[in-house]
C-alpha cells in the first residue's frame, strides 16, 4: 500500500505546489524543494584536494569525504549548511562561516569595536578574569586580563566592574510559533509570533534556539530570514515538521496539529522521500518521533528509524529522536539515532543501552522540566508575583493558573509527573557518569504551560539538583549542546568566537539560580536586551 505523507494541508495554491514523482509511493503535497548542488570535483579517490574544500563543504558534501576519516557518515554541522539564496561567489579560498544574526535593521558600522571591561568571564570551566572582551563586528576579537588590554582607537567601552559574563545559552529543544498564553494551534504561527517568541528567548539569555518539528510551511522562510540576520530575537535553528507515523505521536488532537505541521510516512519508503522533501525545504536537523504513549499510539518499528536516519544522513543533516520509555532510547540507538531529545523517565538506562550510546557516541538532551512544568506551578502560586516568571506567562494564562478546574487536573496527575523528574534526574547522572555526550533544551513552547525562556532557567536549576556542579550545567547549555549541534563558534568565549553573551549581575556558580539576573544580553557583537520584562 502506498505510503502517505501529509505536508500542506487545505489552502495550499496550485502554484505552490510540487509535482508527484511518478516514480514515488508517497503522496505529497508540498512547496518544490530548493535544488540542491551536488559536487562534481571528487577525485578518483573519493577526495577534494585541500584547496577545494570550501567549496565542497559550500555544496554540501560531508566534511570527512573531503578531509578525513570517520566512524560513519555524520552529518554536517549547521554552520556548514546556511542557506545559500541566487548567485554565490566563492573563491577556492574562501571559508563558510555561520550565518549572522544580529537584530533587524542594526547595523555593525564597518566592524564596530566594542570594549566589555572589568568583568569575570565564563571559560567553560570557571570564572576567569576580570579582563577586557574585546568585541569587532559580530565577533569576540580578543580576551585580555584587565591592565593589560589596548584599547585601539575608536572603541566604545562598556564598563562591567563587578559582573560575570556567559556564552549565550543555546535552547537546544524547543518549539516555535504553537502556543500563545492559553491558546495552542496552527492558527498562530505568524512571522510576528515566531519573532515574538524568538525575541522572548533572547531576553532571557537564549541567543541560539533549535526548534525541533511541528514547523509548517511558513517556518523555512523564517528560519532562512532569522540565520540571515532579518528576523529579530534568537538564532532560529529546527527541524521543520519532523517525520512520524499515521495517527502516532505527536496526537493531532492533543496538541492541536494541523496535517501540515508533521509529516507522517507509513513505510521506510515514505520516511526517506520524507526526508528527502524536508532536506529541499531547508531544515537543520530531522526530528522523529518514536514514542508509543505507554501503547495507546502506534510506535515507529526499528526499520523506519534506521531508513529515516540513512536519508538524512546522505544529506548530512542529524537526527533527534522523541523517545520517553528505555525501550525507545534501544530503537534509537539501534538505528543510528544522532541525538535522544528527551530523557528516559520510565526505568534507569541498562548497561547495554548506555554502552551502545558510547560506542555510537550518541547525545542526550534530558529536558527535565518538561514534567515539572505540569506542578510547579500547582505547587508555587507565589510565583505568580515573581517578575521573572510574570515576563515569560501572559495575564490570561497566570488567571488560569489560579481556577479550581486547573489546580484539580495538575493535581490528579502531579506524582506521576515527580517521578518522571526524579527518573529523568537519576538517568542524567548515570548517562553524565559513563561520559555521554549531554545537551541542553526543555521543549518550551510545546505547550501552555512549557514556558520559553522560563524553562531553560529552571532546567539549569533541576540539573545541579541531580548532581551536576554549577559550572558543569552552563557548560552544558552552552559550548556542550552547541558541540552536540555543530555549531561552530557559538557557545564559548574565546578569540574568533561569534559574540553572543549574558551579563549577569551575580555569580552563577556561586548558586546557579543567579543564572536569572541578566543584565544585559549581546547579539552579534551589539546588546539586544536588558534582561526579561
Amino acid at each position: 500500500m502506498a505510503a502517505t505523507i501529509n505536508v500542506f494541508g487545505p489552502g495550499v495554491t496550485e502554484a505552490a505546489m510540487a509535482k508527484p514523482n511518478r516514480g514515488s509511493n508517497v503522496s505529497m503535497t508540498a512547496t518544490k524543494p530548493l535544488p540542491r548542488i551536488r559536487s562534481i570535483l571528487l577525485t578518483q579517490q573519493g577526495r577534494l584536494p585541500r584547496a577545494f574544500v570550501p567549496v565542497g563543504l559550500w555544496m554540501g558534501l560531508p566534511l570527512q569525504t573531503i578531509t578525513r576519516k570517520s566512524r560513519r557518515n555524520e552529518p554536517m554541522p549547521f554552520h556548514r549548511r546556511a542557506a545559500l539564496l541566487g548567485i554565490a561567489a566563492l573563491s577556492f579560498g574562501a571559508s563558510l562561516r555561520a550565518p549572522r544574526a544580529q537584530p533587524a535593521g542594526a547595523s555593525l558600522q564597518g566592524g564596530e569595536r566594542v570594549a566589555l571591561v572589568g568583568a569575570r568571564y565564563f571559560d567553560g570551566t570557571a570564572l576567569r578574569g576580570p579582563a577586557t572582551l574585546l568585541l569587532a563586528g559580530d565577533k569576540i576579537h580578543a580576551i585580555q586580563p584587565d591592565g593589560t588590554a589596548t584599547l585601539p582607537e575608536g572603541t566604545r567601552r562598556v564598563d562591567l566592574d563587578g559582573q560575570v559574563v556567559l556564552p549565550g545559552l543555546i535552547a537546544g529543544h524547543s518549539h516555535i510559533g504553537h502556543v500563545v498564553g492559553t491558546e495552542a494551534g496552527r492558527h498562530l504561527f505568524t512571522r510576528e509570533g515566531v519573532e515574538a517568541q524568538l525575541q522572548r528567548y533572547l531576553s532571557f539569555g537564549l541567543t541560539t534556539v533549535v526548534a525541533l518539528g511541528m514547523g509548517p510551511p511558513p517556518f523555512h522562510a523564517l528560519r532562512r530570514e532569522s540565520q540571515e540576520g532579518r528576523l529579530r530575537g534568537a538564532t532560529l535553528y529546527g527541524a521543520g515538521p519532523g517525520l512520524s507515523l499515521p495517527g502516532g505521536a505527536p496526537p493531532p488532537a492533543l496538541m492541536k496539529l494541523d496535517e501540515d505541521q508533521v509529516m507522517r510516512a507509513s513505510d521506510p519508503a515514505g520516511a526517506r522521500a520524507a526526508v528527502d522533501r524536508m532536506a529541499g525545504l531547508g531544515v537543520d536537523a530531522v526530528k522523529l518521533w518514536i514514542e508509543d504513549a505507554g501503547g495507546q499510539l502506534p510506535m515507529m518499528p526499528p526499520e523506519m528509524v534506521r531508513a529515516t536516519v540513512e536519508a538524512a544522513h546522505r544529506h548530512n543533516l542529524p537526527v533527534v529522536a522523541h523517545i520517553h520509555d528505555v525501550k525507545h532510547a534501544h530503537i534509537a540507538v539501534g538505528a543510528g539515532v544522532d541525538i535522544l531529545g528527551h530523557g528516559i523517565r520510565n526505568a534507569e538506562a541498562d548497561a547495554a543501552l548506555v554502552q551502545a550510546m558510547r560506542q555510537a557516541n550518541t547525545g542526550y538532551i534530558p529536558t527535565i522540566q518538561i514534567d515539572e512544568a505540569e506542578y510547579l506551578y500547582l505547587e508555587r502560586p507565589e510565583l505568580a508575583q515573581d517578575p521573572f516568571f510574570r515576563a515569560a506567562t501572559t495575564e490570561e494564562l497566570r488567571a488560569r493558573m489560579g481556577e479550581e478546574p486547573w489546580k484539580a487536573a495538575q493535581r490528579a496527575k502531579a506524582d506521576r509527573h515527580r517521578a518522571s523528574v526524579r527518573m529523568n534526574q537519576r538517568n542524567l547522572m548515570i548517562l553524565r557518569e559513563a561520559g555521554i555526550r549531554i545537551g541542553f533544551g526543555t521543549d518550551s513552547g510545546g505547550t501552555p504551560l512549557r514556558l520559553p525562556g522560563f524553562a531553560e532557567h529552571r532546567e539549569l536549576s533541576l540539573m545541579v539538583e541531580a548532581g551536576l556542579p554549577p559550572a558543569e550545567a552552563l557548560r552544558i547549555a552552552t559550548e556542550g549542546t552547541a558541540t552536540l549541534f555543530g555549531m561552530e563558534g557559538r557557545g564559548v568565549l574565546r578569540e574568533g568566537a561569534r559574540a553572543d553573551l549574558v551579563v549577569l549581575s551575580a555569580d552563577p556558580l556561586a548558586d546557579i539560580g543567579n543564572s536569572r539576573r541578566i543584565a544585559a544580553v549581546w547579539q552579534a557583537g551589539r546588546q539586544v536586551s536588558t534582561g526579561p520584562a
